[in-house]
């Protein structure tokens, strides 16, 4: 299996092709084995890498909770891509992986050739939203600690904003409840401690995200609730922020629905290559 040591932690990663870089970090429910159907499709262009974070096998999972946090996911991609020699590359993310590329965006702009946020800003909404969302991540990481992956997995995969995947394809919405039915239970519930939990929303970075320069196409389904006001306020304060929905779509986008989700990234990625990104 394909490790490189970064950060104290030994991290999982795969790649195929060649070319420029293109990089994708999963979100909190799948891990690298969930950007399959893109692997297959951008490696005919693109160098394309996956990886499992922290916390997820056959990633190293620390015992430590406060070895679980935001900072440390965006220091583990750029350390991977220093450790794989790329120097710039394109990052996609669902989810927590989105939130990264945001953050990557905002701090680390020249590492990045463009960032794609696929259903991000989960939990960037105020008052009793946020206090939902907070109660939600809590509880989800007692209920590990104490019952472990499998009720929890079932629960989550069939929460409403899944329930658009289960409906379109139920065998692949089976083997996403499998996969996740299988995480390490600790590493799920530090990093629902440490990285949702702990991360400043878009609200309260909102001047940084006005200077954020890097070309973003943001990605989200109009069935996936909990990021689509994170998504719209990101789209209007981001000034090369592009927004894309896909109707009937829940929250696993690139599961859910493959072929829109390639085509849509395929056609920004190549809007970017020829300089073509640019606010009308």
């Amino acid at each position: 299996m394909p490790k490189v040591f970064v950060n104290g932690i030994n991290l999982y990663y795969e790649e195929a092709g060649s070319g420029a870089a293109l990089l994708f970090l999963h979100e909190f429910g799948s891990d690298h084995r969930g950007w399959e159907p893109q692997m297959r499709f951008f490696s005919r262009r693109y160098r394309c890498i996956t990886c499992a974070y922290r916390g997820y096998p056959p990633s190293d999972v620390p015992e430590r909770p406060e070895d679980y946090s935001q900072d440390h996911l965006n220091a583990d991609a750029v350390g991977l891509m220093d450790a794989l020699g790329i120097d710039r590359a394109h990052l996609c993310g669902l989810s927590i992986g989105a939130n990264t590329a945001v953050f990557l965006g905002i701090s680390r702009p020249e590492r990045l050739l463009s960032i794609v946020v696929a259903g991000g800003g989960h939990g960037s909404v105020k008052g009793q939203d946020r206090a939902h969302f907070e109660r939600d991540f809590r509880s989800r990481a007692e209920r590990l600690l104490k019952e472990g992956m499998e009720p929890v997995a079932d629960e989550l995969a069939d929460a409403p904003i899944r329930r658009p995947f289960k409906v379109k394809d139920p065998r692949g919405w089976q083997e996403f409840r499998d996969r996740f039915a299988r995480h390490s239970a600790r590493g799920s519930a530090y990093t629902a401690l440490g990285v949702p939990l702990r991360r400043p929303s878009y609200y309260q970075i909102e001047d940084r995200l006005r200077t954020m320069r890097v070309p973003t196409l943001i990605l989200v389904g109009d069935q996936d609730e909990v990021c689509l006001e994170g998504s719209l306020f990101l789209k209007r304060v981001a000034p090369l922020a592009g927004l894309h929905m896909l109707p009937m779509s829940g929250h696993t986008l690139n599961l859910e629905e493959p072929d829109l989700f390639n085509r849509a990234v395929l056609d920004f990625l190549t809007a970017v290559e020829q300089g073509r990104w640019v606010r009308p």
